[in-house]
C-alpha cells in the first residue's frame, strides 16, 4: 500500500511544510514536510532521491518538497506494509504512516500497536496511538509534548473513518 493523497495532506498539515531548514518540536535539523536531517545531508547540503541529488541550504521548490516527502512516505509505507500482516483500510493505513513518520520506523513496526493490529485487535489502534505522545528532548528526557497529542487525535479521526 502506498499513502493516499488525503494522508499526505493530513500528514503535510502535521508537520507543516518549509523550504529552509527549521529546528523542530525537540530541536532536530528538519526541511521540507519533517525531514530530519541526517549527519550527512546537513554536511553535505545534499538531499539524496533515489538517483536525483538536491541541494537544500538555499531552499527546496515546492517540487523538491514533494518529492522529498514522496521518498519519505514510501520507505514508512513500505515498511509498515512489511511489518503488518493484516489488512488495513486506506484510512487506517494513512493514520499508521503519519504515525510511524513521527515516531519512527523502528519504532513502529516494533510497536505493541503493530503487535496488536496483527492479532485482528483493529480496536486497540487508538487507544495505542494515544500512547505516543512523548517527545525525546536533546537531554534525553521524553515529555508529554501538547502537539503530539493533538497530532494523534488527527490520526485517530483518520483512522476511524474508516468504520
Amino acid at each position: 500500500m502506498k499513502m493516499s493523497d488525503t494522508g499526505l495532506a493530513m500528514l503535510t498539515a502535521l508537520e507543516g511544510e518549509r523550504s529552509t531548514m527549521y529546528r523542530d518540536q525537540v530541536g532536530l535539523p528538519t526541511v521540507g514536510v519533517g525531514h530530519r536531517l541526517t549527519l550527512s545531508e546537513l554536511h553535505s547540503g545534499e538531499l539524496l532521491l533515489g538517483a536525483i541529488t538536491v541541494p537544500w541550504r538555499d531552499g527546496l521548490s515546492p517540487l523538491a518538497i514533494e518529492a522529498l516527502l514522496a521518498h519519505d512516505t514510501a520507505a514508512v509505507a513500505s515498511a509498515l506494509s512489511r511489518a503488518v500482516t493484516v489488512p488495513l483500510t486506506e484510512p487506517q493505513f494513512d493514520a499508521l504512516v503519519s504515525w510511524a513518520f513521527n515516531v519512527g520506523i523502528d519504532a513502529a513496526v516494533h510497536s505493541t500497536l503493530v503487535k496488536r493490529l496483527n492479532q485482528g485487535q483493529y480496536d486497540a489502534g487508538p487507544d495505542q496511538l494515544r500512547q505516543w505522545v512523548k517527545g525525546h528532548l536533546p537531554d534525553g528526557a521524553f515529555v508529554p509534548l501538547p502537539v503530539l497529542v493533538k497530532r494523534r487525535e488527527v490520526e485517530i479521526v483518520r483512522w476511524e473513518s474508516a468504520t
